[in-house]
Parts: C-alpha cells; structure tokens; sequence
C-alpha cells in the first residue's frame, strides 16, 4: 500500500511466457479490453480462477490506471501501451501513456462529496504497491503490483 517512485526501475529477466506487451487505443473501449485481457492472460499464467480475489484486483487496478492514462495522459491520435508481468510474489501492471509532464498527484484524501478523482485512492488501496516512473521526454508509466497470493492475517 505505499506508492514508490523508482525512477530507473530496471525490470527483472522474465521468460517471454510470462510476460506481454501490447498497445491499445486512447478510448473508453481501449481500456476495457486492456482489463479484460489483463485478467485473462492473470488467470492463464497464475493458474487462479477469473473470480478469484487476485484477479479482481487485476481488473479493477488495470482498469483505474487505464481509465487515468486516457482521461490524464491521452493526447488525440495516441495510443496507450499495457505490459503485464508475473515475478516470484506479484503481478505487475504496467499503463504507459504520452504524457510525461502530467505525473500522478500524491494521493489526498477526498471529500466525501466528490463525484471523481478516487482512481489513484482505489489503486492504493488494493495494489501491494504503485508508483510511476518518466525515462524519456515522450512517455510516462504508472505501474502496480498486485500480490499472488494474498496475505493471511
């Protein structure tokens, strides 16, 4: 639940199985097949169900960071680029947009009588940990790791 700034962040070696890139287009429909394959290709390499509680963090997380990179980080014309990751304890998220300049805000609290603005309180909330990373002038990515198996309290 702590947001982290890793600029530099080097991605650790992954077989290509367990690993993919794809990019989708800066619109409403881009993001729900961004978290619709999200959770797919989670429930694929992990071997957990769709309706698991793992895989629902995947898809509400998937879809919060891809709904911000199209309303805050879109510019006309761009896509935006998902990558997902499995290493030894977690599942990576990665939302990459064309916006560096526009960089998540720390995450206040909100008043109670805010229609918006509870994405990035929602991601902190459910990913083990979040942050975003700008390693050019062009692009920026927000990322979040989701664990694999949850915490027994």
């Amino acid at each position: 639940m702590t947001h982290y700034q890793l600029t530099g962040e080097a991605r650790p070696a992954l077989t290509p199985a367990r690993q993919m890139t794809l990019r989708f287009s800066g619109t409403r429909r881009g993001a729900r097949l961004a978290r619709q394959l999200a959770v797919q290709q989670f429930a694929e390499w992990t071997g957990l169900p769709y309706d698991s509680d793992p895989a629902r963090t995947v898809a509400l997380v998937t879809a919060e960071l891809a709904s911000n990179a199209i309303r805050h980080g879109s510019l006309p014309g761009r896509d935006f680029r998902l990558a997902l990751l499995v290493l030894p304890d977690h599942f990576r998220i990665e939302v990459t947009d064309t916006r560096p300049e526009r960089l998540p805000p720390p995450v206040p609290p909100q008043p109670a009588d805010e229609t918006s603005g509870r994405g990035l309180l929602i991601v902190q909330a459910y990913a083990d940990r979040w942050g975003h990373t700008a390693r050019d002038a062009y692009t920026k990515t927000v990322w979040a790791e989701v664990r694999l198996c949850p915490t027994v309290s």
